[in-house]
């Protein structure tokens, strides 16, 4: 009883439960105003500020009132996830999420990876309570994806899934071979958070080159007949966005833009990040380059991260979207 009183003084301490009340009072205020509403997108995100901050409050109270052998168990509850939001001080951590998958060399072994670890993330998020909808897929030719973009909504969801970005490696008896031959194979996790519109990420019309065709894949027949599918291209820094996911163009140009500022973000955080690792040192891009976690299915079963070493036996528990040991384990090092 006596660490877990002194886990929650640390804790609330850190939390600044006054700041956060002075917030809840300004956004309450400034939804009192007649104009509020005229902007609905950025108010229904204000709101929903608004709800997460009442609801940590009303946890942060309940942390406060005197632990009993009763309540003890909740408490440690409450605790965990406290600590666990202790982690989210970056600018967008509390943000949505935009996750892109993309298929490395190896053919249909890799395709098929990278669709294992869609369905992966897709049961993350849905135990998460998330909701997730397709930006963009590029369906393998004979199996599996060749790409596959999801924009991610959800409470701290670019927090939570910022370090899975990077390489991962599977290796496994290929189903794809006769001879169930022994394949490793690779696919990159690209991670960026929402963006709205802002002064941070500027885009100019006269540096976009829009592309528009007919998409393939799902969506019935409608998505074939139509060029609904947009290709956009930012000239200045030559990335290529495409989004087909939705069955209306201006839907689709609204998502490559919202990409493009994800992407733009991240360029400018890679740069920030290394221009201090000049100093300190150590700072790995989360590309090609930089392998983060390894699957092996055959002839052993093993998931291991390697950079926090966290590792487990059970990998068809981790496949099936049991993300948290790994998550947390990573949180707490960044």
């Amino acid at each position: 009883m006596e660490d877990l009183n002194l886990r929650i003084k640390k804790v609330l301490e850190k939390f600044d439960i006054e700041a956060k009340r002075q917030k809840i009072r300004e956004i309450e205020a400034e939804s009192t105003h007649p104009d509020f509403w005229k902007d609905h997108k950025k108010a229904t995100l204000k709101m929903k500020e608004l709800s997460t901050l009442q609801e940590e409050v009303q946890k942060a109270e309940k942390l406060s009132e005197p632990i009993t052998a009763q309540n003890q168990k909740e408490a440690e509850s409450i605790l965990n996830d406290f600590e666990t939001l202790l982690y989210f001080s970056g600018p967008y951590d509390t943000s949505s999420a935009i996750l892109a998958l993309h298929a490395g060399q190896g053919g249909v072994e890799a395709m098929d990876w990278t669709n294992m670890l869609y369905r992966m993330y897709s049961r993350y998020f849905e135990k998460k309570g998330w909701n997730y909808q397709t930006l963009e897929e590029t369906p393998g030719e004979e199996a599996g994806l060749k790409s596959m973009s999801l924009e991610v909504n959800g409470e701290y969801a670019y927090g939570f899934l910022k370090g899975e970005a990077g390489v991962h490696r599977l290796v496994r008896q290929s189903p794809f071979n006769a001879d169930n031959l022994r394949q490793t194979s690779f696919a990159l996790v690209e991670v960026m958070p929402e963006i709205e519109e802002n002064a941070e990420i500027e885009i100019k019309d006269e540096d976009l080159e829009w592309d528009f065709f007919k998409s393939g894949g799902h969506g019935g027949q409608n998505v074939n007949k139509v060029s609904t599918a947009v290709r956009l291209k930012h000239k200045p820094t030559g990335i290529i966005i495409t989004a087909s996911g939705q069955r209306h163009q201006g839907q689709n140009r609204e998502y490559a833009l919202k990409m493009l500022r994800a992407k733009l973000w991240l360029l400018q955080e890679e740069e920030r990040k290394k221009e201090k690792a000049k100093h300190k040192g150590g700072h790995k891009t989360p590309g090609w380059g930089n392998q983060i976690r390894s699957y092996v299915l055959h002839p052993y079963k093993m998931v291991k991260d390697l950079r926090t070493g966290a590792e487990t036996a059970n990998a068809e528990y981790v496949l099936d979207g049991n993300l948290d040991e790994f998550i947390d384990a990573q949180l707490r090092k960044l």
